[in-house]
């Protein structure tokens, strides 16, 4: 799950730290702290590549573990 970037920042509307996953279209979590953000986006991340496999869809190749705070 270390390979694609993640992007988390804080939103003040849902008082949650968002964690967005670009390369994966779609593909987000939240969290109260910035590590359950990124515990749950790890977890969003194999969902969404389970999924993908799954209906044989193409699954992007990722750029390269990037770990962005907002």
């Amino acid at each position: 799950m270390d390979k694609y970037e993640v992007i988390i920042f804080w939103s003040d509307i849902d008082s949650v730290y968002i964690a967005e996953i670009p390369e994966l279209p779609g593909c987000m979590a939240d969290g109260p702290t910035r590590e359950q953000a990124l515990a749950n986006a790890n977890d969003a991340i194999r969902l969404w590549l389970d999924t993908a496999k799954e209906f044989g869809d193409q699954i992007p190749e990722p750029k390269g573990h990037r770990l962005v705070f907002a």
